[in-house]
């Protein structure tokens, strides 16, 4: 076995549980079992945050260190962390509460916020990010944690991708960008414009200032692969050199490209600057670079785990004696570096340990790290409703698929138990309530309305992306109250096809992680009955797999009102 698909087994096995989300006030104890990052002996484990912060970009303000993420179709989008020491962070906010398009009302699969970039400038925090069906926009706040400005369409030069702004030092702003192939018909360029004195705007015309199928073959730790997929580039300046940091080779088996030169336009010379060498972290790429006021430089990543979505790493960065930058540790006799799984925290002031908080009492409505699918309708949600989380039957398709109201969470950790109480009261015939591990393949159990009354059943839906067919299993026995429901989830590992370029991957995508999720009941709360088959839940498109919760009605109900749709109550939401 290669060595770093054993201490990626290695890895799997340590990697019990984690954490998503956290109310912006006040931050409950951890519960037992929660992911933490920090070690509490001056050390900390990698991924720093266990959850799907696709894309992650960093900015510091002071002593204080503010991160954000794709968000792609689910609302609210945009979320804001804060951290002091780079290890322990909190949820504070969103700074986008819906998506600007009424195209954004039903769910669009990988649509949506795409790659974003925090900065501070003039007094200003600013998110800029691309959707690549409308174009390039951005966000204002004085406070990270907003209210944050409404979006400003800065450009729209037609299937623009992952921008980032830079200001130089005599004040000038740019951004660069990239492109979706999918809608434009281009990849692999990075691109630079204006901007103007506000910041929000693009002027003057498009540079291409890299162009990677012109670049000649680099030098990688698993042999010379093409440069492809460059994008996500970020810009900054040091010592009189610009240096665009880019991933490159794709989410499962890239790199971090460096590319630097002494104009803003070029020409760059490239470089790679780490890779996953013989560590089992698949894919190191695409982040942000920051310093410490000690003078430390820290470099934050995903690494993409497939059903449990793109997980950020921390990693200290060097500077070679040849003035180009090295991250992670060195490997033996080369310019790049490679992931560490653990490392000395940076050298900060002590916080404590912390991690997003996933679990929710629902007493004062529910935590800001919940989501949903599409932006929401305002009778989704009955927030009169007090010590529960009041879910409305929307009218959907059978297939959650399609449904913006189901209200997820990222997934907290590898292996992890979710429980919650479930109270029906539905009204038509066809009404469905329950608890989800959702993805383009997904299981969910709970209840369904009937002709006959009211059954417990476990759902499979296989093939939920591809429109394919549900089936389900009913409980023997008779609802007459709440439901005590539970997933347990584990991952399991599957074998799939390289691509047959030996240049463009890395061996490590010859595996992926799924999540199988097994549903038990209890009408109790001490006596669990498993119901089903485990089933194979797979990710979204450019996320992963999902918790949720949802209450439905069957497509083409009435409006909703009081005596034409029910309603579920859930309680109690717990991670083990």
């Amino acid at each position: 076995m290669p060595a770093h698909r054993g201490l990626r087994a290695a890895l799997l096995a340590v990697a019990i549980a984690g954490a998503c989300t956290a109310p912006a006030i006040a931050q409950p104890p951890m519960a037992p079992g929660m992911w933490m990052p920090d070690q509490g002996n001056g050390t900390y484990a990698n991924p720093i945050l266990a959850g799907d912060y696709s894309d992650p970009d960093i900015v510091r303000v002071g002593e204080d260190y503010y991160l954000t993420a794709s968000s792609f179709a689910n609302v609210p989008g945009l979320p804001v962390l804060h951290s002091r020491d780079l290890v322990n962070w909190t949820l504070v906010g969103h700074a986008l509460t819906r998506l600007p398009q009424a195209h954004h009302d039903v769910p669009r699969r990988g649509g949506g916020v795409w790659a974003p970039a925090i900065r501070h400038h003039d007094g200003l925090f600013r998110i800029f990010w691309g959707d690549p069906d409308f174009g390039i926009y951005t966000v204002t706040a004085k406070d990270p944690a907003g209210p944050w400005s409404d979006p400003i369409l800065v450009d729209n030069p037609g299937g623009a991708i992952d921008p980032a702004p830079f200001w130089d030092d005599d004040g000038q702003g740019w951004i660069v960008y990239s492109y979706a192939k999918s809608r434009s018909g281009k990849i692999n360029l990075v691109a630079l414009k204006q901007l103007d004195d506000s910041g929000t705007r693009a002027v003057g015309e498009e540079r291409i200032i890299v162009d990677g199928d012109t670049l000649a073959q680099v030098e990688t730790s698993d042999g010379p692969k093409t440069w492809v997929v460059i994008e996500g580039g970020k810009l900054y300046k040091r010592d009189g050199w610009y240096w665009l940091f880019t991933p490159a080779g794709g989410v499962k088996g890239g790199w971090q490209g460096v590319f630097r030169s002494r104009d803003i336009a070029g020409p760059y010379e490239a470089r790679n600057v780490l890779d996953q060498g013989d560590t089992p972290v698949n894919g190191p790429h695409q982040g942000g670079w920051v310093d410490t006021p000690q003078g430390e430089h820290w470099f934050v990543h995903f690494s993409d785990a497939d059903a449990y979505g793109r997980r950020v790493h921390l990693q200290p960065m060097t500077w070679n004696a040849d003035g180009w930058p090295l991250i992670g540790t060195p490997q033996p006799g080369m310019h790049r570096g490679q992931p560490v799984l653990t490392h000395a925290k940076p050298a900060l002031p002590p916080q404590p340990a912390i991690a997003p908080v996933v679990d929710d009492s629902f007493d004062d409505g529910f935590h800001i790290g919940w989501q949903w699918q599409s932006n929401p309708a305002a009778d989704w949600h009955d927030a009169s409703a007090k010590g529960v989380l009041r879910l409305k039957s929307a009218s959907s398709p059978d297939n959650l698929w399609e449904a913006g109201h189901v209200l997820s969470q990222k997934l907290p950790g590898m292996t992890f138990s979710a429980t919650t109480t479930l109270e029906f009261a539905p009204v038509a015939v066809g009404e469905r309530a329950g608890l989800t591990l959702f993805g383009a393949a997904y299981g969910w159990i709970g209840l369904e309305h009937t002709a006959d009354g009211t059954r417990l059943v476990q759902v499979t839906r296989e093939d939920a992306a591809g429109q394919g067919d549900a089936r389900s299993v009913t409980a023997d026995v008779a609802i007459d109250g709440p439901v005590h429901l539970r997933v347990d989830v584990a991952p399991v590992e599957v074998a799939v096809a390289p691509p047959a370029d030996p240049t463009r991957y890395w061996p490590s995508m010859e595996r992926a992680y799924h999540a199988r999720a097994q549903f038990h009941y209890s009408l109790d709360g001490d006596t669990w009955i498993t119901l089903g088959e485990p089933v194979t839940v797979l990710p979204g498109r450019w996320v992963g797999a999902q918790l949720g919760l949802f209450a439905q009605s069957p497509a083409g109900t009435p409006a909703f009102t009081a005596t034409r749709v029910g309603y579920a109550d859930f309680d109690d939401f717990r991670v083990r």
